[in-house]
């Protein structure tokens, strides 16, 4: 009998967990839908102090991923388009030998966009730290963010539980072929993010002094 009620409270227990987390998904989910919309919808958008990029994977020759692209590709019409002055390309430079941030400024450049309107952070590690060092490095108050849908929803989140006046733009220009994968993760990164900016709050792997959006982009460019 003690080893049924054992078997018992740990279903009763799974089942909570399951419950939990369905219930921070879809919350996040609802949240932040609001607040998103797609590439072709962006007239809607009022203009913002920066277009923030999620980076992800540069491959070894400094070529960026599709998924990169596409964010960059989406990036740069809402600049073009006027929504914003400013590109804040956020992604990991944490090794000498793997570099987004470099890789997705060069990319910027070779489709116009002036070098001086190109921000780079190089210590967005993941995304609760890449909305973290937004507000309190580059003292940003209002920011589009530029991800696949599959983060879209936590990223928005994040920047407003963190108090950015944040909306989020769709960067899903083609098919993948990770998007089962991804969307598993993300079911556990979006409950890591909401004990993050709702109860713990931990500070990013780095900070530093402030580099306002307005002010001198060079001081954060690393290459001559």
């Amino acid at each position: 009998r003690q080893r049924w009620l054992w078997l018992e409270l740990l279903v009763c227990a799974a089942l909570l967990a399951v419950c939990g987390v369905w219930e921070v998904n879809s919350g996040m989910v609802r949240y932040a839908a609001q607040y998103t919309v797609g590439a072709d919808e962006t007239d809607s958008l009022p203009e913002a102090d920066c277009v923030l990029v999620l980076g992800a994977l540069v491959h070894d020759d400094e070529h960026l991923s599709g998924v990169l692209q596409d964010r960059m590709d989406t990036a740069i019409a809402l600049y073009e388009a006027g929504r914003a002055k400013r590109l804040l390309l956020s992604g990991d430079h944490g090794r000498k030998d793997y570099d987004e941030v470099n890789a997705m400024m060069d990319y910027a450049i070779g489709q116009g966009v002036p070098e001086e309107d190109i921000f780079l952070d190089h210590a967005g590690f993941s995304t609760y730290e890449s909305m973290y060092r937004a507000r309190d490095i580059f003292c940003v108050q209002s920011v589009i963010v530029v991800t696949q849908q599959v983060n879209l929803y936590r990223a928005v989140y994040d920047a407003r539980k963190l108090g950015l006046d944040a909306w989020g733009v769709d960067a899903d220009l083609h098919i993948y072929g990770n998007e089962k994968t991804q969307a598993l993760r993300e079911v556990l990164a979006r409950v890591k993010d909401f004990i993050y900016v709702t109860i713990w709050r931990p500070e990013p792997t780095y900070l530093g002094d402030a580099i306002p959006i307005w002010g001198d982009s060079a001081l954060t460019h690393d290459k001559a």
